[in-house]
């Protein structure tokens, strides 16, 4: 499995995010509550699509199942990212 879980995680480096959506799904329908792994990597691969709720539904659950999973801090990362806004920007 982990084998496998490095290959996918190659895949969304090298772009082909929809692809390893796929496996990702596939994987999960077998063993959903066994693999905060995979969960981390389905966040990873939506925030690369720009998905962030996506993102962060799958975070939360990776670290349901994993509380040290570096998912923690990915989905600490995007919130600030997405709570970030800069004042000035609005007043030019």
């Amino acid at each position: 499995m982990n084998e496998l879980l490095a290959r996918i995680k190659r895949q969304i480096n090298d772009g082909d995010v929809d692809g390893a959506i796929i496996r990702l799904r596939e994987i999960m329908a077998v063993s959903p509550e066994t693999n905060a792994e995979a969960y981390y990597l389905l966040g990873n691969a939506y925030r690369k699509l720009g998905d962030w709720q996506g993102a962060l539904n799958n975070y939360q659950e990776a670290i349901a199942l994993d509380p040290e999973s570096p998912a923690a801090e990915a989905r600490d990362m995007a919130l600030d990212i997405l709570s970030f806004y800069n004042k000035d920007m609005f007043n030019q």
